[in-house]
């Protein structure tokens, strides 16, 4: 009867620690992608980053087209004729007409006026040069009898008291009335010059009247600065937004129809502060449009601002980019929503053989667990030998460790 408790003393401890052992698990390689080339290595190929970045489209060269800025009285003005939206124009042809019945009227009448203001100028011209000439003629008259009375006058030896004295009074008279001509003469020739140019003024102001009516019927003409493709312009009208049509009224200053050449087109962007690294000369990219998707643009980086900014009370920087298309297309217009995408190469990371390797060794053997789970001072090991793997049989440690089913037998009770 011991012999049998011995046996099974000695089989319970090996069935504990072989339930207590656990295989070591698989580890499973990540498959090669499926579009990779066979022959291709991870060690070999570059991973390649997308950074994707969203703008505007932009022209080169654009012009905007304002409604014109006139002179007179603010007002809104009828718009007469509009090229259409789309049109290709050529430098100089004429966009837009605007109303011009109101300045025609304003230059009839200033017209009217300069003309009777030149006549009124010849006139008193004419005038102030009779009027010069009676004068001088006066003057002469004057002096004339000035020079009679002072002979008279030299003749008062010869002549009684009384005549002597009348002559003196005369050449003291003829003296002071040629004196009042000389200063009443040249007053009068300032006078006239004065209201010579009064009228010289008024002439020239309806004049400056004048060119000002023809300067403003030139400027409802609108003409194209360069050649390109026409855009009309959203404004508001009839309590909405939309495109200028013949027949609204129009004021100043308002956005008409922009005139871009689509042959060089660009693409405005906020590329974010972490992604400002991808920005470096020669970056290729592609562009797509939002409102055609199947169109796909080549283009090439051209510049960005140095220094990241932010909005307002907003954490966030980004960094002002500019990207040139490389391929133009009839479907480009200005100020359309485009995707810009990057791809940024960077350095290889861990080849995927590295990382199983790595895996692999820190999953330890079935061997080498079992063993230190048996004298490795684990529950199972330290229960079977309670040392170190060399220690002896598993099962002659619990005997003499005092264990209640290994005492009995060795103990000597029975």
């Amino acid at each position: 009867m011991s012999s049998h408790v011995r046996k099974l003393t000695g089989v319970v401890p090996l069935l504990l620690l072989a339930a207590c052992s656990r295989p070591a698990p698989e580890v499973a390689h990540a498959a090669p992608p499926s579009g990779a080339p066979p022959s291709a290595t991870p060690d070999t190929q570059r991973p390649k980053r997308e950074v994707r970045v969203t703008g505007t489209l932009e022209a080169v060269r654009s012009a905007k087209v304002l409604v014109p800025q006139i002179f007179g009285q603010g007002g809104s003005m009828t718009l007469t004729k509009l090229i259409p939206n789309g049109s290709r124009v050529k430098e100089g042809d004429l966009i837009a007409v605007f109303d011009s019945t109101q300045q025609a009227d304003n230059a009839r009448d200033a017209l009217a006026k300069f003309d009777d203001l030149g006549h009124q100028v010849d006139q008193k011209a004419a005038q102030n040069h009779a009027d010069a000439e009676k004068r001088a003629a006066d003057l002469r008259q004057a002096e004339a009898d000035l020079a009679k009375a002072q002979i008279e006058l030299q003749k008062g030896p010869i002549l009684s008291e009384i005549e002597r004295l009348k002559n003196e009074v005369k050449v003291k008279s003829a003296g002071e009335h040629v004196e009042s001509l000389r200063k009443s003469t040249a007053v009068h020739d300032k006078a006239d010059v004065a209201a010579l140019r009064i009228l010289e003024l008024q002439r020239d102001r309806q004049k400056v009247a004048l060119e000002r009516a023809e300067s403003n019927m030139h400027k409802l003409e609108l003409h194209t600065v360069l050649a390109g493709v026409v855009a009309h312009q959203n404004l508001y009208r009839n309590n909405s937004m939309g495109h200028a049509q013949e027949g609204d009224q129009l004021f100043r200053s308002q956005p008409l129809v922009s005139i871009f050449d689509p042959a060089e087109m660009l693409v405005r962007c906020a590329v974010g502060e972490p992604d400002g690294a991808a920005l470096v000369p020669g970056t290729k990219a592609t562009v797509y449009l939002d409102a055609y998707p199947d169109l796909a643009l080549p283009a090439h980086f051209e510049f960005a601002s140095p220094v990241a900014s932010s909005a307002l009370g907003s954490p966030i920087k980004t960094f002002s980019a500019v990207f040139k298309l490389d391929k133009t297309d009839p479907h480009l217009m200005p100020d359309l929503s485009a995707a810009v995408v990057l791809v940024e190469e960077r350095a290889a990371s861990t080849a995927p053989e590295t990382v199983a390797s790595t895996a692999t060794e820190a999953v330890a053997s079935p061997e080498t667990t079992t063993g230190g789970r048996a004298g490795g001072g684990s529950p199972s090991g330290g229960r079977a030998g309670g040392g170190p793997p060399g220690g002896g049989p598993a099962s002659g440690g619990r005997p003499s460790g005092g264990h209640p089913s290994g005492g009995r037998p060795g103990g000597g009770r029975q």
